[in-house]
């Protein structure tokens, strides 16, 4: 099983891919003339806007939905990842995968909220309704949600709960079964609620658990602020094989510091398009400011503070996959848990409960998002028929929760092959996607800094933008013309 999975994510996660996410993120960066920076201003006042409805979630509400998804094991796991097979250089190419997926960022969400339907009375977006609709393949659309779906409920639940499940037993002991009933029981509770108490839920704790990782990340940095500038000068010098002693790795550097900076913040994936569908606002533009942010926030805040933690301790090792070991501090520890080993390192008796309670609640908001994303492509898949008591919503939520404790009691070999797996599959066809709908994602930017130009609050009309299959917007911006004509 390992060796196929391995194999197969030998073609699907080529140099080719690697170098699709960076050459798209930079198109899209110069297309919009630098979005991801010219916009910062809008991005801060619209992420902390309310004005949720009962169809859709507020602006908030859908970037904790999102950021509950991206801060997880990608920002913890992942970046220990990324330095145990690129070297520390990986870090670098995390931070250019962020920077140029901002952008991607913002055109995938933006399509998102352009192509967006009402389900169920309920606001559902992301990669296969905007292929359906904006590229008019219906067939491409089902096989995307079909993948995603598969995806969302069973290859990436286990990638969390078993990195949960290393830290729970290296920090308290307790079995990876314990951990894993003690996981589907609360996460049972709150799918089982429905997508409202799924936002509710994320938007109270992300905030949370977010600034208190940072804290204690600054309160370690703080500790050992005159080793910051040797870190960097690691990080620069590996990133480019200058580093005598991380020399020759440039290569595997950009690889695994692209792709964990990729399963760290979304961009560029597709999975991060569905809470941004959710949302309820005037212009699908705003929406995309507000999740290009989120990337910042992932990777370039919480993922560098990781990233420096495990550096500045010396809590990890380098060992390039077909290469022989460069570092063997650690022996045959897991990298996913170097970040646990270095907070414990800084704050012994105090590190190894903090991170497992931390990463605890990352992956448990992680998890609640995955569900929504599947329930998304649920939804696109069958319409109206999803109904919290209906015979396939049932299958689903058990799905997830059977996968979620599997990948507590497996390998963290196999589980995150399998989710680089997803992760890389589900990139190929959303990348594709997006490249051929680039025309109507940057007439949805004009338009806006048009509107905002004029000193207006911008509001979405496609007819006037040649944009067709934004049904969605068409029906709505008709009952206000008509509402309009009746007063």
């Amino acid at each position: 099983m390992g060796d196929l999975v391995n194999w197969l994510n030998g073609y699907v996660w080529s140099s080719a891919l690697v170098y699709a996410f960076l050459g798209l993120g930079l198109l899209y960066t110069l297309l919009t003339r630098f979005v991801q920076v010219r916009y910062m201003k809008d991005m801060l006042s619209l992420t902390f806007k309310r004005g949720g409805s009962k169809a859709g979630v507020s602006s908030f509400q859908a970037l904790a939905m999102s950021l509950g998804s991206r801060i997880g094991t990608g920002n913890i796991a992942g970046v220990a990842t990324a330095i145990a097979f690129g070297g520390p250089g990986a870090v670098f190419w995390m931070w250019i995968a962020a920077l140029l997926g901002s952008a991607t960022s913002f055109v995938e969400t933006t399509l998102s909220q352009v192509y967006k339907r009402k389900i169920n009375g309920k606001y559902r977006g992301g990669t296969p309704f905007y292929i359906e609709k904006g590229l008019k393949l219906k067939g491409f659309a089902v096989v995307s949600a079909v993948l995603t779906l598969v995806v969302m409920s069973y290859l990436w639940p286990g990638v969390q709960a078993n990195t949960v499940a290393l830290t729970m037993e290296n920090a308290f002991g307790l079995s990876p079964e314990v951990t894993g009933i003690v996981i589907i029981t609360l996460l049972g509770f709150i799918i089982f609620g429905g997508v409202k108490r799924i936002a509710k839920t994320a938007e109270i704790i992300v905030p949370f658990m977010a600034i208190g990782y940072i804290l204690v990340c600054v309160l370690i940095l703080s500790m050992n602020f005159t080793l910051i500038p040797e870190i960097l000068s690691l990080i620069f010098t590996s990133a480019f094989n200058l580093n005598s002693t991380f020399g020759g790795l440039m290569g595997s550097a950009v690889a695994w510091g692209v792709q964990r900076g990729v399963y760290s913040n979304g961009a560029g994936i597709g999975s991060e398009t569905f809470e941004a569908g959710a949302a309820e606002v005037s212009h699908p533009a705003k929406q995309g400011l507000v999740q290009s942010f989120s990337v910042y926030i992932d990777t370039l805040i919480i993922c560098p503070a990781t990233a420096f933690m495990i550096l500045i301790t010396g809590m990890y090792d380098v060992k390039p996959e077909g290469m022989a070991p460069i570092t063997e501090r650690l022996g045959d520890t897991e990298p996913s848990i170097y970040t646990q080993l270095a907070v414990e390192s800084a704050l012994p008796t105090f590190g190894l409960g903090f991170m497992a309670i931390s990463l605890f609640f990352f992956c448990f908001t992680t998890l609640l998002s995955y569900y929504y994303k599947a329930e998304t492509n649920l939804a696109y898949l069958i319409g109206n028929k999803l109904k919290k008591s209906s015979w396939p919503s049932y299958i689903l939520k058990i799905t997830l929760l059977v996968a979620t404790f599997y990948g507590c009691i497996r390998t963290a070999d196999v589980v995150w092959a399998l989710g680089d797996l997803g992760m890389g599959t589900m990139a190929w066809i959303n990348l594709t996607a997006i490249l051929f709908l680039t025309k109507p994602a940057l007439q949805v930017l004009k338009d806006y800094a048009r509107q905002k130009k004029a000193n207006k609050d911008p509001v979405f009309k496609p007819a006037k933008l040649g944009i067709e299959g934004a049904d969605f917007w068409e029906e709505k911006a008709r009952k206000k013309e008509d509402s309009s004509l009746a007063s």
